[in-house]
């Protein structure tokens, strides 16, 4: 509401104000999806986001809400019944729960399907977010600028000592070269941030499925750190459709 704050005023004001707002927000981000050829599903409705909370924080009455459709459509109990957050992971009603972050992605080119290894494996229930955060034009340029001077510096020194520098610090600069050229170029820069909420009925179930998730990241190319005291927070921006950004 106080980052909208204006742009309410101009629509009404309050509550409606608002309402207005977001409408108009997600009409703009329906047509710039059909514009990059990607085709998104209906909002979610009161019900439909109940549902998915109930079932985020109860996994084991996900079957039952699937049979029967009209159950769990109340936003008003779709939370947990308790929560309890310990260091290094979280417990909700009926199920144990451990968050990841994709602290490294791949280095080189990769094919478009990578995180498969992560996505698709069996027996494990897991949610996967990435997050995309829009960085200004002035901090982007910013941080492109110290990127380089930290890579002319590294360079200097190494050639200094005699050090031969190796491919992935190559790849590196040929990376912040690129991203320099692309906001010249009037594009955009994107920070991503990859989260990954693995949920058991066990905690030795949970902990066999997180080792099974890491192994796989390393599959993937990527690299995984459990997101110690901070699991609750971290799990309602990794499992929960409330949009949360870091």
């Amino acid at each position: 509401m106080r980052a909208a704050a204006r742009q309410t005023r101009t629509a009404g004001g309050g509550i409606r104000g608002a309402a207005n707002v977001l409408r108009q927000e997600m009409t703009t981000l329906t047509a710039a999806l059909r514009a990059a050829d990607l085709t998104a599903s209906e909002w979610l409705g009161a019900g439909q986001l109940a549902v998915m909370l109930r079932t985020a924080y109860d996994p084991a009455i996900g079957p039952t809400l699937e049979r029967h459709g009209q159950l769990g459509q109340d936003l008003a109990t779709a939370g947990p019944v308790a929560v309890t957050e310990t260091w290094d992971r979280l417990r909700t009603d009926s199920g144990y729960h451990a968050v990841l972050w994709i602290s490294e992605w791949p280095r080189s080119m990769v094919y478009p399907g990578f995180l498969a290894p992560v996505l698709l494996s069996t027996g494990i229930g897991r949610s996967f977010s990435l997050l995309c955060t829009t960085l200004r034009t002035d901090q982007a340029a910013r941080d492109i600028r110290k990127k380089k001077v930290e890579y002319i510096s590294d360079a200097t020194q190494r050639a200094r000592i005699g050090q031969i520098e190796d491919a992935s610090q190559s790849a590196e600069y040929r990376d912040v070269l690129r991203q320099e050229a692309d906001l010249t170029a009037g594009h955009g820069v994107l920070r991503y941030t990859g989260l990954i909420a693995v949920t058991a009925p066990s905690t030795n179930e949970l902990d066999t499925a997180v080792a099974a998730i890491e192994q796989a990241a390393i599959q993937a190319s990527c690299e995984t750190r459990l997101l110690v005291g901070q699991q609750a927070q971290a799990f309602t921006a990794a499992a929960l459709p409330l949009c949360r950004r870091l």
